[in-house]
């Protein structure tokens, strides 16, 4: 089994999805650790539910980038991860990281890359832009991340329509629903499979 990590950032929304699926989408690959850059996420009670170790890793309690990031591959190291999951993990990582990992982190987002993505574009700002824009399809799309923001290479898009009365909350929820969801699972499954050749 391919070890995986899961960084996050807050309710782990994404973190469930791929606990749900494990032995039943995700058979190639386990989640054997979970990592937060926020003290109180809860993702953390979410993988403490499904008996998932996981740690705190605190950028201002390190002082920089680079000790954060160098504390954080210490402990991949030490559990001998083989792939980074990035599930709502709201924090960039260096050129030095990615490179470190080519390959071996995956992140979902929410919109069909090569729109609304990129810097400032997370969370509900990614559905205000796509309703101010005026596009009659979103969706997500999961990708290999590399130094620069959404700019890895595709692995799994899936299309959401947007309907007349949506909100960027109703489409955010829908986006999660039908799209995030689904294609993580089946992306990470791909991604160990792949690794253990």
């Amino acid at each position: 089994m391919v070890k995986i990590a899961v960084l996050v950032s807050g309710g782990g929304t994404n973190l469930q999805a791929l606990i749900d699926a494990q032995n039943k989408v995700i058979k190639s690959g386990k989640i054997s650790l979970v990592i937060s850059n926020k003290e109180g996420a809860y993702a953390l009670e979410r993988a403490k539910k499904a008996g998932i170790e996981s740690k705190v890793v605190l950028k201002k309690e390190l002082g920089s980038q680079e000790a954060f990031e160098e504390k954080i591959i210490e402990i991949l190291e030490e559990k001998g991860i083989e792939l980074i999951i990035l599930a709502g993990f709201m924090s960039i990582l260096s050129e030095n990281f990615t490179k470190k990992y080519d390959k071996r982190i995956i992140n979902v987002h929410p919109s069909l890359i090569p729109s609304f993505c990129g810097e400032g574009f997370y969370g509900l700002r990614v559905h205000e832009a796509a309703l101010k824009k005026g596009v009659k399809v979103t969706g997500a799309t999961v990708h290999f991340v590399n130094e620069i923001p959404d700019g890895g290479e595709i692995i799994l898009q899936k299309a959401v329509n947007i309907k007349k009365n949506d909100t960027p909350e109703t489409l955010q929820k829908r986006v999660m629903e039908i799209a995030e969801w689904k294609i993580l699972p089946k992306a990470t499954e791909m991604v160990c499979k792949n690794l253990k050749k």
